[in-house]
């Protein structure tokens, strides 16, 4: 039975997963000889705010072309979608780009969001019910990389998954290949995944869209150290480092970098880290990959590679994976 608006209003905001421990990541991560930051601490207010500015600057082309590769195909990408199935997104965020595969879908069971923030999961159920009245909307708030746990009441159902924006770039090849997995697991039987993967390209085209003109990616990035200010009693001076990023070819992916300018030490909940001028919190890498490259690294994790939708400029790439059988 379809819920109406008002009933599915008072579904739980959430089911509830594991929180991420700020303060744990922060501390191990400048304690390396090679400083670095977990990129999903990125994502406070103030770091969506920015990331959504990000989108928006002419030099960052991923999400503007991924949205138009998702509006010319997104009911292709839906059209073996069985009925009372289950649309289930990783690092959902403001699902904004889940409105135009869910402007193609009908009679679904629901729509099952992943993402670790919880103010991110109520907002959007918040807006896509207003839109979309008759969806049933079943948060989950967890790290979409480890396995999470699915309402038991949905894990026959079959499934689509969706991973857009390239966030698949975010990991290692070797940490792709186990995340695909894990996805796998929990789409399986028979599921399929549709997922946006930057494209190899120009290398300075790359160093301009994650380091734009107006600064908005610097801020993002430098943001960071201001969160740990707010909420882990940091002591960084904002003004002490300066926002990098770099292409290596070698590895095939943008790094970005927070770069110390002097001679200088912050402060973390009383524990105190030294920086020397040039050196650098490595803060996110960014792969790019090849149709070919993708479709194999897929393969390992157990998938059978499908359709590949591009834009006309061979920006970006959306993927459909499918789970079938081993």
């Amino acid at each position: 039975m379809m819920l109406t608006s008002n009933e599915a209003l008072r579904l739980p905001d959430v089911i509830t997963g594991p929180d991420l421990d700020f303060e744990a990541g922060v501390i191990e991560g400048l304690s390396r000889p090679r400083k670095s930051l977990p990129c999903r601490f990125f994502y406070d207010a103030r770091g969506s705010e920015l990331f959504e500015e990000i989108t928006k600057v002419p030099e960052y082309y991923p999400t503007r072309t991924e949205i138009a590769i998702l509006e010319a195909h997104a009911a292709e990408m839906t059209e073996t979608v069985l009925e009372r199935a289950v649309l289930v997104e990783f690092g959902s965020g403001s699902s904004r780009k889940t409105e135009i595969l869910l402007k193609t879908l009908r009679d679904l069971a629901a729509y099952v969001p992943v993402d670790v923030s919880r103010s991110a999961l109520n907002e959007a159920k918040r807006r896509l019910l207003e839109r979309f009245p008759a969806l049933i909307v079943r948060p989950i708030v967890g790290d979409f990389s480890r396995p999470v746990a699915f309402p038991e009441d949905l894990i026959k159902a079959h499934k689509l998954g969706f991973f857009p924006g390239s966030t698949i770039g975010n990991f290692s090849p070797a940490a792709t290949g186990r995340l695909l997995g894990t996805m796998r697991a929990m789409l399986s039987p028979e599921g399929r995944l549709i997922v946006g993967v930057d494209l190899k390209k120009d290398a300075r085209a790359l160093v301009r869209a994650y380091n734009d003109e107006g600064g908005v990616t610097a801020a993002f990035n430098l943001n960071l150290l201001a969160r740990i200010n707010r909420e882990l009693e940091g002591s960084f001076d904002l003004d002490g480092f300066l926002h990098e990023a770099i292409y290596d070819p070698r590895e095939g992916r943008i790094e970005m970098h927070i770069v110390s300018v002097k001679d200088q030490a912050a402060s973390v909940r009383g524990r105190w880290f030294r920086f020397v001028p040039g050196e650098t919190i490595h803060t996110e890498n960014s792969y790019k990959y090849s149709i070919g490259q993708f479709q194999e690294l897929a393969r390992t994790a157990g998938w059978v590679p499908g359709r590949v939708w591009t834009d006309d400029g061979n920006l970006f790439s959306v993927h459909e994976l499918m789970a079938g059988l081993r």
